[in-house]
């Protein structure tokens, strides 16, 4: 246990961490982790064995890396600097984080995920394992991402255009879909499995196949529980992991519909 003015934190032994870095209060920081300078690292947060945080860019003068309060970052991932993460970050292991990802609060990212870095991604968004997001890609807010998605970015590879993949609010996409280049997948929509997604998906629609085509609106899935209710919007029945105001707000929302 180290103790650094007011603040107090738990640095294993054969961690090397920077001088530079800036470290909160009651931070843990695991066996054979390296923290370089360029770091800031809030409060409550857990940094397990064998991670990198903060790896150098090759862009003189980046940002420094910000990891969020009450972080949790499993062994083995590598965050570069240049990126901002809010508060409640969790990630399973073997992540790999580049730079200029700019994230909000409570984002999951799940084990062996791969960010290429300059992206915008919002809060409360969650990635099972095996993702891959392409550079310039924005996410927003309470995003579902399954495993083996990818998200692309060049329209016609090898080259140096770019077209990021814009994914908004409360979308799902489910396990090894591809989304192509420049798509926006809008508001509510659900890609269904296995699909290749090369246009613009309307809200509250689903998608499926290759090339990705209509199937339906969303509010024709049923549950399969029996009850016979609407799968979607899923924030109607949905509420593990969110907090309570933001869940009073949606079931303010469908009361008002009824």
């Amino acid at each position: 246990m180290e103790k650094n003015s007011d603040i107090t934190y738990n640095i294993h032994s054969t961690a090397i961490v920077s001088a530079e870095a800036k470290i909160g209060a009651n931070v843990m920081i695991g066996p054979y982790t390296i923290v370089h300078k360029n770091v800031i690292i809030e409060d409550g947060t857990v940094i397990e064995s064998h991670c990198e945080i903060g790896h150098p860019t090759p862009k003189f003068g980046s940002s420094p890396l910000k990891i969020g309060k009450n972080s949790f970052i499993r062994s083995h991932s590598i965050f570069y600097e240049g990126s901002t993460f809010g508060e409640n970050l969790v990630t399973g292991h073997r992540v790999t984080v580049r730079e200029e990802t700019n994230a909000g609060q409570n984002f999951q990212i799940g084990t062996l995920c791969d960010i290429q870095g300059h992206c915008e991604i919002g809060n409360f968004v969650k990635f099972h394992s095996n993702v891959h997001i392409g550079q310039h890609s924005t996410i927003k807010d309470y995003v579902w991402i399954f495993p083996y998605v990818v998200l692309t970015n060049d329209p016609h590879p090898p080259s140096d255009v770019m077209m990021g993949v814009t994914i908004e609010k409360y979308v799902a996409i489910a396990t090894m879909s591809v989304i192509l280049p420049g798509v926006t997948v809008k508001e509510g929509a659900l890609v269904g499995a296995h699909s290749s997604v090369g246009k613009d998906v309307e809200p509250n629609t689903v998608v499926a196949g290759v090339p990705a085509k209509y199937i339906c609106d969303t509010d024709k899935i049923k549950l399969k529980d029996g009850s016979g209710n609407n799968a979607y919007p899923w924030r109607r029945h949905f509420h593990r992991g969110y907090l309570p105001e933001t869940v009073a707000q949606w079931m303010a929302e469908f009361a008002i519909e009824k």
